[in-house]
């Protein structure tokens, strides 16, 4: 949070066309915005694949009871915000390209959010936000393999398919030393990189083939090579490659900005998709799961915590601007991006902050 306050600030100040300058400068090949978005995001996209491994291996979604509720409510808070903002943008086949961009949330942000409540919020309602942000985060890494690759490599991609084959059978014969999988993932993030797909898809890719099963073949181990990589990752991952991202990517130039600008199809269509769009959504297949006897209502909450919790799932920060980004190259185009993002994250978190707040003053509703 602090660093993408950072970031407005600084773009906003004397300093905002060496921020802009700097973030272009080229280090070998890549610009070092590059270098940030393709790859240091790598290792937070293969830490999101060691979490979803995680949890469907010995985690909340290894019973198939506990998938259902997250799971449907997520699907349901990525489908709503896209068809929100393609009625908002009426179709316009310039802008349509960013209909993933309020399909997202941002788990950080959104865990954040909650932690400030303490025990106002009950465990089971911190659980049921992060399980749908897992869920949230696999379904982002499908649509931005699927509808954000560029000009597709042959030779590249059968190399990264041969990389991830070997990485998956040394899994297999079973080889639980970190060494071998680190050394066979920076080979294969040059492969997808040079592919087209998105080089960010390694990082998953990677996650899915290190083992998450200890010697003796017993999950839930905590010293497997999973745990252990995560572990390892987690930190650095949370306190450096996460806020350097926001940094480099939440500063927007408000000069002559005018206020109007926040309501063109662009910004509009993201924040009204993150706000209403995630909010209904969530809430909607969250309700009908629980009505249809696929899942129970988290323990100890009541439905007007739910409801706050859908709202703080429209706080999209960094994978918004993540797919943002891929949309759109343009730097002007982002700007609106951004302005979007934005608006429509503070909007959610403030309205679920407020919501669930209130909610727990009423222990006594049931509906």
């Amino acid at each position: 949070m602090f660093a993408a306050a950072l970031a407005l600030v600084v773009a906003n100040s004397p300093l905002g066309p060496l921020y802009a300058q700097a973030l272009d400068i080229y280090i070998g090949p890549l610009s070092l915005l590059h270098w940030i978005n393709d790859a240091a995001m790598a290792v937070f996209f293969l830490v999101v694949g060691l979490e979803i491994k995680r949890e469907f291996t010995h985690g909340h979604m290894a019973h198939k009871g506990s998938r259902a509720l997250p799971l449907v409510a997520a699907a349901a808070g990525m489908a709503v915000p896209a068809l929100v903002f393609l009625a908002v943008t009426g179709g316009d086949p310039v802008i349509t390209r960013g209909w993933a961009i309020p399909s997202a949330t941002d788990i950080a942000f959104a865990i954040g959010v909650i932690a400030l409540l303490g025990n106002r919020a009950p465990f089971s309602l911190k659980l049921f936000l992060t399980t749908i942000a897992i869920a949230d985060d696999m379904g982002a890494v499908v649509i931005i393999a699927l509808f954000y690759a560029g000009g597709i490599s042959l030779p590249a991609l059968a190399a990264a398919a041969v990389l991830f084959g070997v990485m998956f059978a040394l899994n297999r014969i079973g080889v639980r030393r970190l060494g071998p999988y680190i050394f066979l993932a920076l080979l294969l993030w040059i492969a997808v990189f040079l592919s087209g797909v998105h080089a960010t898809i390694a990082g998953v890719l990677t996650a899915f083939a290190v083992p998450g099963h200890g010697a003796a073949m017993e999950p839930g181990g905590e010293n497997t090579p999973l745990h252990r990589l995560e572990r390892i990752l987690a930190p650095w991952v949370a306190f450096v490659i996460v806020p350097v991202f926001g940094f480099a990517n939440a500063g927007v130039s408000f000069a002559g900005l005018a206020p109007e600008q926040v309501l063109t199809p662009l910004p509009l269509g993201i924040a009204a998709g993150l706000f209403l769009g995630k909010q209904v959504g969530v809430f909607a297949g969250a309700r009908v799961a629980v009505a249809l006897g696929w899942a129970s209502r988290p323990a100890g909450a009541t439905w007007t915590q739910v409801y706050g919790c859908a709202l703080l799932c429209g706080i999209g920060f960094t994978m918004s601007l993540f797919i943002g980004g891929l949309a759109f190259p343009s730097a002007r185009v982002m700007d609106d991006v951004k302005i979007g993002v934005l608006v429509g994250s503070l909007i959610s978190a403030l309205a679920g902050y407020t919501v669930l707040r209130m909610a727990s003053r009423a222990p006594g509703e049931t509906r």
